[in-house]
């Protein structure tokens, strides 16, 4: 394998993540709103509801539409509730749709660490019951949400009734780069090198004292909420606790699912620069499909598509993202489990 295939591999994960962190700091700008409301949807400059935990903690949880089966929305790494600003009010136009932001993101106040998939897919599982959300779910992963959704219908096994993945991580996918490629592609170093950075600003008020210039750790569109979180190094360290147990112990709690979600209906949605499959000119490309490939036949009723998008599908193509997760919405209502 050549360097420029393992350079590009490497540009591409770093630029992913950051993409993430710009997407999950910044307001939403120009979203249309959904038709009938519980919360305004397309203002992230305000909390949906804010729900409280049994220790104290708020999550901050935005639904809207009506309807079963209920939609969750899971973003990516760094993202929150607003990830999902140009999908969910297509979504609520036919069913109830949900999505939140997790610990020390937006709204939703820090959590003790490790932020692991298990505690993530808890924190979730604890907010709907607070909530009064219930099922059955059709639940959407983008990215690294794509693992925290899975772990998510490990704990609700009877109530998930399809799941969507977005562009989505894979288990010790840098392991799996790695045996491809060689020691680096597919890493996540220069990921942790930047929001250790944050950290360190933050800690020093860095970011405070450059709110009005630009600084790598506050995105160029960024609201006062924004800010606020950017200010917090339990931010940062949040976000570093995903970081370090993402491809580690997150990626073990999934293979400890084994068969369990095989019977569950999933339609995986792998972006692509030509929206076609990719040869062997682009052996990157042809890793992911093929990672993504091996994901979709973990289900009996796996479906992959590819798709022209960048890694922020739910953005770039919200359509594709939206008619994917309404099939499956509209599979479950003819079927007799969501019943």
């Amino acid at each position: 394998m050549t360097r420029r295939t393992i350079n590009s591999l490497k540009s591409r994960a770093v630029c992913v993540a950051l993409a993430l962190l710009a997407l999950g700091a910044s307001s939403a700008v120009g979203l249309r709103k959904p038709t009938q409301p519980q919360f305004a949807t397309g203002d992230y400059t305000r909390p949906g509801r804010l729900v409280r935990l049994a220790d104290g903690r708020r999550i901050n949880l935005r639904c809207s539409g009506q309807g079963s089966p209920t939609v969750l929305l899971e973003a990516g790494f760094g993202a929150g509730s607003n990830a999902w600003g140009r999908v969910q009010p297509q979504v609520a136009r036919v069913t109830r749709v949900c999505a939140y932001d997790r610990a020390g993101a937006g709204f939703s106040d820090p959590a003790p660490l490790p932020r692991d998939g298990a505690a993530i897919a808890r924190d979730l599982d604890r907010t709907l019951k607070v909530a009064g959300v219930h099922g059955p779910y059709v639940v959407v992963g983008h990215s690294a949400g794509g693992l925290y959704a899975r772990l998510f219908a490990g704990r609700r096994l009877h109530e998930v009734v399809g799941l969507v993945f977005v562009d989505s991580s894979i288990e010790h996918q840098d392991q799996r780069m790695a045996k491809l490629f060689g020691p680096g592609a597919g890493g996540i170093e220069g990921i942790r090198r930047q929001t250790l950075h944050c950290l360190d600003v933050a800690v020093a008020g860095e970011i405070a004292s450059r709110a009005g210039n630009e600084t790598t750790c506050i995105p160029k569109v960024a609201g006062r909420q924004a800010r606020m979180v950017a200010y917090r190094p339990a931010t940062w360290r949040t976000q570093l606790s995903e970081i370090d147990t993402l491809f580690r112990e997150t990626s073990d709690e999934v293979e400890r699912l084994g068969p369990l979600l095989n019977g569950v209906p999933a339609i995986v949605l792998t972006a692509s620069q030509t929206g076609a499959p990719a040869g062997a000119e682009d052996p990157g490309a042809a890793a992911w499909q093929g990672l993504h490939a091996e994901l979709t036949h973990r289900f009996y009723q796996g479906d992959q598509r590819i798709v022209k998008s960048g890694h922020l599908m739910m953005n770039e193509r919200p359509d594709v993202v939206a008619s994917a997760v309404l099939e499956l919405v509209a599979a479950s209502r003819r079927s007799p489990r969501a019943r």
